[in-house]
């Protein structure tokens, strides 16, 4: 019934269409592999993409030619650019969503795939031939032979819903759970543990009253995620709203603690920092009688509200009650409650830097089931994992982006190499080159490697490739020209900036705060006149680098002191318990996570720069 494919993918979620749709772009055969092909895509929580630097993600990902950045700006409902009050590092790109159109738009982009075929099932088993997996065992005990599989399992595995007192096994609400796979893995060696994760009830706007709650409109001239010409900003937009919780939401909030599965044990796993419950809240911040609710629409048409900050597995009654005592929500209606799900995940030291597994040559793994939280955090992984299935197959070396070229990298550097015992988030604080790793240059960063691979094409290739030429044309011209005081004094005047004692170069005018390219251009017509052949990404994207080129190169000195550990290269048989000087954690952590480099072994956890000195010594550095 079934060929070889070159890869499976299992799991329909954002790592799994990640997956499946690099497999395919790099011209191989990708079964993927879903218990419901009604919801492939489906954003099982918030309806939004983006973020504090998941918008980076986001964007690096349309770089490397996935597809979340295109199906995010065909579906977006409103765009709103994060952090704009701070330094271009910190700016993240972020849209609402229409929940049903995202997912039908990814669908539909890999149904138009002739490389992706489809299989609707539960995956029980793997298929293990010496060490190497050859593909999957479905529950209906059909065999489906591959080179390379892929497990995006997400919150499936052996998932276990919590509202109240009840629970029962589901991967998401209306979904039963994945099982047979952790019973399997375990008998080959793998450690699991479990994670928990949440989910805000959901509301009937008609009967919310609006004119009680704060508005908050996207940006007047809003941006987009994809590099590529295949989309367009918004021309209009929905509003979301900001409401409060008050005392009296916190107070029936606590009459359900005591049938809250959190607080009386019965949810094992740890849940994720940076988006606690509404219970967890009010107990942890007991001096704050307020929280701030984002209050979303799930789409351009729907009456479906999704209230973020309010996610709860408190019983269904005490939600609605609660709720109710928010100010605009006293008539609403609930559609259904919020719930806490308990899942299973690997620790990701198991894993080599190109996602695949140590121990089973062939398998890997990518998204929730590496303990990471968030759509953007699965979709990057999802990409590399069916990169670098594809390049193992073709027996090639692996893709591993370094910790300087992107936040994906830092994402799957972290997790190989220091593992996460809580649902790991991605945040610009994790990024120590967070000034190279801007949003806005994410397609000169990543895209002529998207290239090489074949996910990029021509087209994509050579708007680079101009927009690299306009950029040091930019420069070159900001840094030759002229700019006198009878030019300048005027507008730096209005900007509150000392003027000009004599004629200086275009950039040193550039370089002040306040000043943009729009004031330069209107003050010396040379500069106009080049400046107009120009787009606005290619002229921002100019100025950032003029503006900030002394903390760009002091940052990349740094990276490239690191890269030279990375490029020592540490053989995967090297013996750490016969070099007595290193430290015992130094030893362990070494001989079970088996570095590839240097620079892969000063960042594991536990492993001091000591033990770093000792071993350069060692192998002769």
């Amino acid at each position: 019934m079934f060929t070889e494919y070159d890869v499976i993918v299992v799991g329909g979620g954002h790592s799994g269409c990640e997956a499946a749709a690099a497999v395919a772009n790099m011209g191989q055969k990708v079964l993927l592999v879903t218990m419901n092909m009604n919801t492939i895509a489906q954003m099982s929580c918030n309806p939004a993409m983006g973020g504090v630097a998941k918008g980076q993600l986001v964007r690096e990902i349309d770089a490397m030619g996935g597809y979340s950045g295109i199906v995010s700006d065909k579906t977006m409902i409103q765009f709103r650019m994060l952090n704009r009050s701070k330094g271009p590092a910190m700016w993240s790109p972020r849209c609402q969503s229409d929940r049903m159109r995202f997912a039908e738009t990814w669908r539909l982009a890999l149904e138009a795939n002739p490389n992706v075929d489809f299989w609707q099932e539960m995956v029980r088993e793997l298929v293990i031939k010496e060490g190497r997996v050859t593909g999957v065992k479905t529950g209906m005990g059909l065999e489906i032979p591959a080179k390379a599989v892929i497990l995006t399992n997400g919150t499936f595995l052996n998932g276990l819903i919590h509202i109240g007192e009840k629970r029962f096994g589901g991967g998401r609400a209306g979904e039963r759970a994945s099982t047979g796979l952790t019973e399997q893995l375990h008998a080959l060696g793998f450690a699991s543990g479990r994670m928990k994760t949440g989910t805000p009830p959901r509301m009937d706007g008609r009967t919310i009253d609006w004119s009680r709650l704060t508005r908050q409109d996207g940006d007047e001239n809003p941006a987009k995620f994809s590099f590529s010409e295949e989309t367009s900003p918004l021309s209009k937009q929905r509003p979301c709203y900001i409401a409060h919780t008050n005392q009296a939401v916190h107070d029936i909030l606590a009459t359900g603690f005591e049938k809250s599965p959190m607080f009386t044990g019965r949810i094992q796993g740890l849940g994720p920092r940076y988006c606690p419950s509404i219970e967890d809240k009010i107990v942890r911040f007991a001096d704050k009688n307020r929280h701030q609710l984002f209050i979303e629409p799930e789409g351009w048409n729907t009456v479906e509200i999704y209230v973020n900050g309010f996610s709860s597995s408190l019983p269904e009654d005490v939600q609605y009650e609660a709720i109710r005592k928010v100010e605009g929500f006293e008539n609403a209606k609930m559609f259904r409650p919020g719930y806490a799900i308990e899942y299973d995940f690997f620790p990701p030291q198991q894993l080599k830097l190109s996602l695949e597994t140590k121990l089973v040559d062939g398998l890997f793994f990518a998204g929730q089931i590496n303990g990471t939280t968030g759509y953007e955090e699965a979709g990057c992984q999802g990409m590399m994992a069916g990169i670098n299935a594809v390049l193992k197959i073709r027996d090639e070396e692996p893709l591993v982006l370094k910790r300087d070229e992107a936040y994906v990298g830092v994402l799957i550097d972290d997790l190989v190499n220091k593992g996460t015992d809580e649902p790991y988030r991605m945040f610009t604080s994790r990024a120590e080159y967070r000034i190279l790793l801007r949003q806005d240059n994410a397609d000169l960063r990543l895209t002529e490697k998207a290239y090489g691979l074949g996910l990029a094409n021509d087209e994509r290739y050579q708007r680079v490739q101009e927009k690299k030429a306009g950029i040091e044309t930019i420069r070159k011209l900001i840094n030759t020209v002229s700019i006198t005081p009878d030019q300048a004094n005027g507008m730096l005047t209005k900007l509150g900036t000392s003027p000009l004692k004599q004629s200086v170069k275009a950039y040193k005018v550039l370089t002040r705060p306040g000043v943009g390219l729009n004031d330069l251009k209107a003050i010396n017509p040379e500069l106009a006149k080049v400046l107009a052949r120009y787009d606005a990404e290619t002229s921002a994207q100019a100025v950032i680098q003029i503006k900030y080129q002394g903390y760009i190169r002091k940052e990349r000195e740094l990276a490239e002191k690191m890269i030279r550990l990375d490029d020592i290269v540490l053989p995967d048989t090297f013996d750490y318990h016969r070099i007595g000087a290193l430290s015992y954690e130094g030893r362990e952590k070494l001989s079970r996570v088996k570095p590839a480099s240097l620079g892969q072994a000063s960042r594991i956890s536990g492993v001091t720069p000591a033990d770093i000195s000792v071993l350069m010594v060692y192998i002769g550095r």
